[in-house]
């Protein structure tokens, strides 16, 4: 922990210092981002006044997704970042962002080799007696490398953070926030405090920037989630970790997105995403911590049929009132209850208490009673991410980070079930999870919940065919445990 002392933390004050002296250094950075942002903004004026803005709206989006790569890891990151964010974006640039890839070139293997000996002030062949002469992966903020411990033999994975990185992020996160400053007070049709939003992001990317922080975050999800025995997260060796090194436990497996290579090994991909269904589920409603970056990068399946979680750099929690309005949210969508619904938004704090919701419930009833003409578990998820993607664009909503990263998540495992079986529904198999946490969990909030999905003015709603399709034992004796006026 104490090699962690000297790790930075995001402060806008303290970039303003660092920064706000030298002159050459922001005008030439400065440029070049205007460059590669002033032509794209061109292109949508130009668009506009040509009235093809929308019809251009894709390949508009695939643009900005280049632009972002080739400015570098901070904008890799605000890109990605933007692409959980349906109340700024709209649906055709979430899908291109989201696709952003942390795939850079790799540094010099000498540089990451000296960066370990100084910050665990020991020598390469004194911590171990092999490890691979180049990396095996390398991503915006780092690469890593394959090695076995001298004192046990023990094979590890050793991430070696990229050497000037953190004066990279702090250099562009300084300019980005003087733009979200101009954007707060010039322009009206953004409703988000884009500099509030900004410096969010920059200090979950600084957190990632502390690789202490990343081994903390794997201990406490594997106490939290690794009590199952079908999910595996790697131990920490935390006498050669520190801020710019961690050193894990490797772990064999293949990308959950390589189906052929999971089935030759006699497992199921389908299998898997459901076990990362049920985990995230519990990570984003039973606890509230969750990884906040499922890519199918960071999810292996093992030999051994597990699912393996890796890259705990971005985490972020579910506040507990949040995790009960979600659970009580569902239960409305169900319910067709829209008036219900738009109130949830103040729980989940998508809405200052002094937005009046009687405009958005017909927007969220024009959404889904379409998409609820067939049962709510034959609903794809991404269908309804991009339905209120939609009215969450239009209204004043100010989604939080929580929130826009569970979309993110469970939209992520829902690709790679539908890259396996186009019929698969993420919700189908979530509704098992929502009625265990409705049938035994004695919050009076969700328990509130049970009776609105049972119960309407006192009568039996026709729910019991529905995808909460409910043990009528259980059912006896809840509703015994519970106290329902008029029963």
């Amino acid at each position: 922990m104490a090699r962690a002392v000297n790790a930075s933390v995001y402060s806008p004050e303290l970039l303003a210092r660092n920064y706000g002296s030298r002159p050459v250094q922001l005008l030439r950075r400065t440029l070049q981002i205007l460059v590669a942002l002033g032509s794209f903004s061109l292109k949508l004026l130009i668009d506009q006044r040509n009235g093809v803005l929308d019809q251009n709206k894709r390949k508009r989006a695939a643009e900005l997704r280049r632009i972002f790569t080739r400015l570098g890891p901070t904008f890799v990151k605000l890109g990605q970042g933007l692409s959980t964010r349906p109340d700024i974006c709209p649906p055709e640039y979430l899908e291109e962002l989201s696709e952003l890839q942390d795939a850079l070139p790799t540094f010099p293997d000498a540089e990451a080799f000296s960066c370990i000996e100084r910050e665990l002030g020991l020598t390469l062949d004194s911590i171990f007696s092999s490890i691979s002469p180049s990396p095996i992966a390398a991503a915006s903020l780092g690469q890593v490398y394959k090695a076995q411990l001298k004192y046990s033999g023990q094979i590890v994975a050793v991430k070696v953070q990229r050497p000037g990185i953190e004066e990279a992020i702090g250099l562009d996160f300084y300019l980005i926030r003087g733009v979200g400053f101009l954007i707060n007070k010039y322009v009206d049709i953004i409703t988000t405090d884009v500099v509030a939003l900004i410096d969010e992001f920059a200090s979950r990317v600084y957190q990632e920037l502390n690789y202490v922080q990343e081994g903390q975050n794997a201990r406490r999800f594997k106490k939290l989630y690794a009590d199952k025995e079908d999910v595996l997260v790697p131990d920490i060796f935390w006498d050669y970790t520190s801020g710019k090194v961690l050193t894990m436990e490797w772990v064999e497996g293949v990308k959950l997105n390589e189906q052929v290579a999971i089935e030759s090994q006699g497992l199921k991909v389908l299998d898997l995403v459901n076990t990362g269904i049920q985990c995230s589920l519990r990570q984003l409603l039973e606890y509230g911590y969750f990884h906040a970056d499922p890519h199918p990068g960071n999810l292996l399946a093992t030999p051994e049929g597990k699912l393996a979680f890796l890259d705990f750099g971005m985490m972020s929690e579910t506040p507990e009132e949040a995790r009960f309005a979600i659970i009580g949210h569902v239960v409305h969508m169900v319910n067709r209850d829209y008036e219900a619904m738009a109130r949830d938004y103040y729980a989940l704090d998508f809405l200052s208490p002094d937005v009046d919701v009687t405009p958005i419930v017909p927007a969220l009833r024009n959404f889904f009673d379409d998409a609820l003409n067939s049962s709510v578990s034959e609903l794809n998820f991404k269908t309804i991410v991009d339905g209120l993607g939609a009215v969450l664009y239009q209204y004043p909503f100010n989604v939080p980070a929580y929130y826009a990263l569970i979309l993110r998540s469970l939209t992520v495992l829902e690709g790679l079930a539908l890259y396996a079986d186009p019929n698969f529904k993420v919700l189908a198999a979530s509704y098992p999870y929502f009625a265990k946490r409705l049938l035994t969990d004695p919050n009076p909030y969700l328990r509130d919940a049970l009776v609105e999905l049972l119960f309407k003015d006192g009568r039996f709603r026709h729910v019991l065919y529905s995808p909460f399709t409910i043990n009528l034992v259980d059912f006896e004796f809840v509703v015994c445990d519970i106290s329902i006026r008029g029963c």
